[in-house]
């Protein structure tokens, strides 16, 4: 039996997350209910995103990983890596939240999990 959150739940819960402290989330693209992979597109206040996802490690585990980050000279790859994901796998959820203290919520909401 798979003991993970349900992707729909942690999704939701994530947005609250970011929404309890002022800031803002919302989903790009909504996957498979209970199973789909979790993207999260975090955007800084320049508007520039850092792609996580969590990877599975050698203990068994799974941590979030910085897979990609957005450049201000070139912002369209970024979004065509996440089009290109999209159509390789159309259950994986992607979820923007947008947040003051990237760095403090991702070591509080990110590290952890």
């Amino acid at each position: 039996m798979d003991s993970r959150l349900p992707a729909h739940l942690e999704v939701s819960g994530l947005i609250r997350t970011a929404q309890a402290t002022g800031d803002f989330g919302m989903v790009l693209h909504k996957g498979e209910r209970d199973g789909g992979t979790i993207l999260i597109v975090i955007l800084d206040n320049q508007g520039l995103g850092r792609l996580f996802e969590r990877m599975p490690q050698l203990d068994g585990s799974r941590k979030w990983i910085e897979v990609k980050a957005q450049v201000s000279e070139n912002k369209s790859e970024f979004e065509d890596y996440l089009s290109r994901r999209i159509r390789q796998d159309p259950d994986v959820w992607i979820v923007e939240l947008t947040v003051a203290k990237v760095e403090q919520f991702i070591c509080e909401n990110l590290s952890s999990r």
